[in-house]
């Protein structure tokens, strides 16, 4: 049985890899942990589970592995579902899911993740506004080269999860203006996944 430690419903990074194993009914034991005002207590607890000090974290058959990227390909050796068939749509989600593991700086520091607000749309700066047109950008590649209603095909797959926070950031600061009118179709349809009212709803 997997172990998965996540922080529902603040932790982004412990969403991608919840919402692909519900989606894709890899059944596992949830441990619920929390952020605590007081970081210095907060990793020490964390430290007790994690290698970092950070989530998520996954346990399987007396193994750790930590990092959401990490996790998902581990995954992927069990369960093949969690990338695409195509060699090629599979290169492009790992490709994907790098630029979005390590950049998007700016929609980070702005826009907290915050997915049970409606809260003011910030002001757009320059960088910020480059970092929506390239999501724009990168979600109708993988829409029209791919050519159905996810990323890479008709399957959910690791590349939607990795962009689920990002459809509840557009929902939160009513950012639909920066997206075109496909993307913002593909947006519903994240928000749409049968798991992500079970997610908002922890606590």
């Amino acid at each position: 049985m997997f172990k998965l430690y996540v922080n529902p419903p603040k932790s982004t990074w412990s969403l991608r890899v919840w919402i692909l194993m519900k989606q894709l009914n890899i059944p596992f034991e949830q441990v619920n942990v929390h952020y605590l005002q007081d970081k210095i207590l907060q990793r020490q607890h964390f430290l007790q589970f994690s290698p970092t000090g950070k989530i998520p974290v996954l346990e399987h058959n007396g193994m750790t592995v930590w990092d959401s990227l990490a996790i998902i390909e581990y995954l992927a050796e069990i369960f093949p579902q969690v990338w695409a068939k195509d060699k090629s749509a599979r290169a492009w989600s790992r490709s994907a899911c790098a630029e979005m593991h390590s950049g998007f700086e700016q929609l980070r520091e702005i826009c907290d993740f915050s997915p049970l607000e409606r809260l003011k749309t910030p002001s757009i700066s320059t960088a910020l506004a480059q970092e929506l047109a390239r999501l724009d950008q990168l979600w109708r590649q993988g829409l029209s080269q791919f050519g159905s209603d996810f990323l890479t095909g008709e399957a959910f797959t690791a590349v939607d999860a990795f962009f689920v926070p990002i459809a509840l950031r557009i929902e939160t600061y009513s950012l639909q203006n920066y997206f075109s009118r496909q993307c913002l179709d593909y947006q519903q349809r994240l928000l749409r996944l049968k798991s992500l009212p079970e997610w908002l709803r922890e606590k």
